[in-house]
């Protein structure tokens, strides 16, 4: 009988051991899975989070576009169209010759009308504020002649755009705003392709087109962590005088 009671105690004394030892894994276990479900929730709501903002992002974008359509469908820019985020000025923007980079009068009068309504709504839109990145005005060459010879032709021909963009117009009512022009002379970049994008035939391949660039979220975040130095207004307004003559050479072509 001793025995049996000696041993009943030590159990008894062991059960409160056991039972506690029991609970805190329980415990632990509870907490883990707390710990876990939290995270998995943190994770998934910063994902939905990134998927809500790119879908906004893609329909400011979608939308701006829609409304450049709406300006291309009026009379006076008949003939030019948009492709995705791509400005095409078709056979509005052509050039006559080989070898012309000087732009014609209705391709000089349709490219002053145009630009300064895309400006507007560069400004006005969400797209325009919080996602454009730069506008490259890309002129295109034929194939005929030489590679090189075309692609600093091509160069020349967008760079001509911009001149006339940013230059005094025959009359004093064409010439483009300081606003605008400031816009133009920060966002809008050169581009030029030789034997790149060809068309069926040598005469549509001599154009001109304007493509829009937006930025991504990514580059919008480092862009508001680190924002690119900025412009001084007053030597950029000295740096735009409207009488200062294109440097690009002419050539009337062939």
């Amino acid at each position: 009988m001793q025995t049996v009671a000696r041993k009943r105690s030590r159990d008894e004394g062991e059960k409160p051991f056991w039972i506690s030892f029991s609970d805190l894994m329980s415990a632990l276990m509870v907490l883990f899975l707390v710990t876990m479900s939290v995270a998995l929730l943190a994770v998934t709501r910063k994902v939905s989070e990134a998927e809500r903002e790119e879908r906004e992002r893609i329909e400011a974008i979608e939308e701006l576009m829609e409304e450049v359509k709406q300006i291309v469908t009026k009379k006076e820019f008949e003939g030019v169209r948009i492709v995705g985020n791509t400005i095409d000025f078709g056979p509005r923007g052509k050039f006559e010759r080989e070898g012309q980079n000087t732009l014609s009068a209705p391709q000089r009068e349709v490219i002053r009308r145009f630009t300064p309504t895309l400006l507007q709504k560069l400004r006005d839109t969400e797209a325009g504020r919080r996602w454009f990145k730069r506008a490259v005005v890309e002129g295109y060459a034929s194939q005929t002649g030489s590679y090189l010879f075309n692609l600093n032709l091509s160069l020349e021909r967008s760079g001509r755009v911009l001149c006339e963009l940013l230059r005094a117009a025959p009359t004093p009512a064409e010439t483009l705003a300081e606003l605008d022009r400031k816009l133009i002379a920060t966002k809008f970049f050169v581009g030029g392709a030789s034997f790149n994008s060809l068309r069926s035939d040598d005469d549509t391949s001599r154009r001109i087109e304007f493509k829009l660039e937006f930025k991504t979220r990514q580059e919008k975040q480092d862009e508001e962590r680190k924002p690119p130095p900025s412009v001084d207004d007053d030597r950029l307004s000295r740096a735009l005088n409207v009488n200062e003559p294109c440097q690009i050479q002419d050539r009337l072509g062939r």
